[in-house]
């Protein structure tokens, strides 16, 4: 396991992860970087319980994948091991032993996600019952803050009692698994960094709600090195970001204020891939301090390689996501439909690849995908890659394929890299 000592904590730095969902992808993830990455850190082993399990893949197989491939591709620097939106203590033991070194807490679970739309009322009752278990309101209800963006953060009783209602129980829950996770690395003598995720709600984070959930956080000890919130806009998977750019770009500037306040650590951008106008934006608001975690974009890469070696194997693929897409998005913020995308058996490969993976086009902030038909891919990988045909095919097409796999993930990671180090 020589190859999991480059694995360290990655600080302050600004990084991007890869996630890779097959255990193929690395070299690619290594090219793009050589190609684009200059002054960014990549994470390479980077996955989700929930991936793992849709993947049938152990935390040790998505650790030594990425790193024999970062080593077959000749990376010699540093990188970082992304244990991806953990729920439990026995999360973070399989992660821990398996040498990974950046924790993602998700407290989604214990987040009341119709917080935002109680009315008065409710809200007074559902605080009521809330307000014993929850020691810090009282020692925020009042308060303004002045950010240097200009902005003032209003502490009012609405403000308050909504972070109580909805986020109360998640904030103790990451607390708790922080602590967990600082034990297990006192006892087993190794470094580590924590990122909390709060950006799986229906509704944007407001400047309150995030200023509350890092102080918390801090002021308990939490070794916090990236936030996650819920930025304003849509955050579709497979498609780039749909929103007001001039709206996104004052709230970003906020939100890394206070990043930088009460830290500083890094402000993480999740469902990442693809989001190439607000790449940019992010790197200019937080001057260069950010995280970006991007995770099915290299599978859809991966197809691209299948649709251009095994055209018969590409529509089956389609066809197989297709049957199961309204099924598996169930987990997933999407609004493509099976009936809003197109699939004739008459159409040529290069038109399937089109609408099922592509198109690059113009948008404000640079270069992003537009088209619906890459969510339902994104969304069926599980499934896909899980079968007991369509599985090995596609392995078996890429193993045969690497170097058309590099190019496409050097190629398409190279534009998200770029649009990065431009706002740096």
């Amino acid at each position: 396991m020589n190859n999991q000592l480059k694995c360290v904590p990655l600080g302050l730095a600004p990084s991007f992860g890869f996630g890779d969902r097959i255990g193929l992808a690395t070299p690619g993830h290594v090219a793009a970087m050589k190609r684009s990455g200059h002054g960014i850190e990549p994470i390479f082993p980077q996955q989700s319980i929930r991936e793992m399990t849709r993947t049938k893949r152990t935390a040790m197989q998505v650790m030594n994948d990425a790193c024999e491939g970062a080593t077959a591709a000749g990376w010699d620097g540093r990188f970082g091991a992304d244990a991806d939106h953990l729920k439990t203590p026995g999360d973070v033991d399989l992660t821990a032993a398996a040498g990974f070194t950046f924790f993602t807490i998700d407290p989604s679970d214990d987040v009341d996600q119709k917080a935002d739309d109680y009315n008065e009322a409710v809200l007074k009752e559902k605080f009521a019952h809330a307000r014993s278990s929850v020691p810090w309101y009282d020692s925020y209800l009042g308060k303004s803050i002045d950010l240097p963006t200009g902005t003032k953060i209003e502490l009012n009783e609405e403000a308050c009692m909504r972070a109580v209602v909805k986020y109360g129980v998640a904030i103790e829950r990451a607390l708790a698994m922080g602590d967990y996770i600082k034990s297990v690395h006192e006892r087993i003598g190794r470094d580590y960094e924590i990122e909390l995720s709060v950006d799986e709600t229906d509704q944007p984070t407001t400047l309150a709600e995030h200023y509350i959930i890092a102080q918390q956080c801090l002021m308990g000890g939490m070794k916090l090195v990236s936030l996650a919130p819920r930025f304003i806009g849509d955050m579709e998977k497979g498609v780039d970001y749909k929103g007001d750019a001039l709206a996104l770009e004052a709230s970003l500037k906020d939100h890394a204020s206070i990043a930088e306040m009460l830290g500083p650590y890094k402000l993480s951008l999740h469902s990442g891939s693809d989001k190439l106008s607000m790449y940019t934006l992010l790197a200019k608001a937080t001057k260069g301090r950010f995280h970006v975690k991007t995770a099915g974009t290299s599978y859809l890469e991966a197809l691209r390689v299948v649709a251009r070696h095994d055209e018969e194997l590409f529509r089956d693929v389609i066809r197989f996501g297709r049957d199961r897409y309204d099924r598996d998005r169930a987990t997933y913020h999407v609004s493509a439909t099976n009936a809003g995308v197109p699939f004739e058996s008459g159409f040529k490969v290069k038109r399937l690849e089109q609408l099922y993976l592509e198109c690059w086009a113009d948008v404000p902030q640079g270069i992003g995908f537009t088209e619906p038909g890459r969510q339902i891919l994104h969304c069926t990988f599980g499934s896909t890659l899980t079968d007991p045909n369509l599985g090995p095919a596609i392995r078996s097409v890429l193993e045969s394929n690497p170097r058309t796999y590099d190019e496409v993930l050097a190629d398409h990671f190279g534009r998200h890299l770029e649009a990065l180090t431009a706002g740096m």
